[in-house]
């Protein structure tokens, strides 16, 4: 498949499955509703988020926000973009975790532009182990491009080492 063609239709399918969730969860659930998914593990709560990850910057100036959370974001994901178009030698995971970061990110900048706030419903809880913030496939398409980037920077400086020794 051509390589511009692949990471269009990545990045076109995070921001699909991100927006096709939320339009699910606005349609189906009751603001605030929460229903178990998982007994009291995995939720869906439906809320809306005007600020950034875990609503920081929720209770930011306006225009701070606009700067911060809509035209920032904006220019570095035309960045990452253009990086990852312009950059042939990137390997093929680092290539699916950029465009999961830019896809993820697009679809939160969309629901910013589109409706002020993001829409956020995923909520985990596995008792005091481990515990989430109420989130979105955005943001779960962002971190796992993170993770990704890790292990293949991680897998990349290994793989020089022994090339090296």
């Amino acid at each position: 498949m051509n390589r511009n063609l692949f990471i269009t239709l990545l990045i076109i399918f995070n921001i699909a499955i991100d927006q096709i969730s939320k339009v699910i969860v606005r349609n189906t659930l009751t603001f605030r509703e929460e229903v178990n998914v998982i007994g009291d593990y995995f939720q869906l709560i439906w809320v809306e988020n005007k600020g950034a990850f875990l609503g920081m910057g929720s209770d930011m100036d306006p225009t701070l926000r606009l700067i911060f959370l809509l035209i920032l974001p904006t220019l570095v994901l035309g960045y990452v973009i253009y990086y990852i178009i312009k950059t042939k030698e990137l390997d093929r995971l680092s290539l699916i975790a950029f465009c999961c970061i830019a896809g993820g990110g697009i679809a939160n900048v969309f629901d910013r532009i589109a409706f002020g706030q993001v829409t956020d419903f995923f909520f985990i809880n596995l008792g005091g182990v481990f515990k989430t913030g109420i989130f979105n496939i955005a943001d779960l398409s962002v971190t796992i491009g993170m993770v990704m980037l890790l292990f293949s920077g991680i897998f990349n400086s290994k793989k020089k080492e022994e090339i090296s020794a």
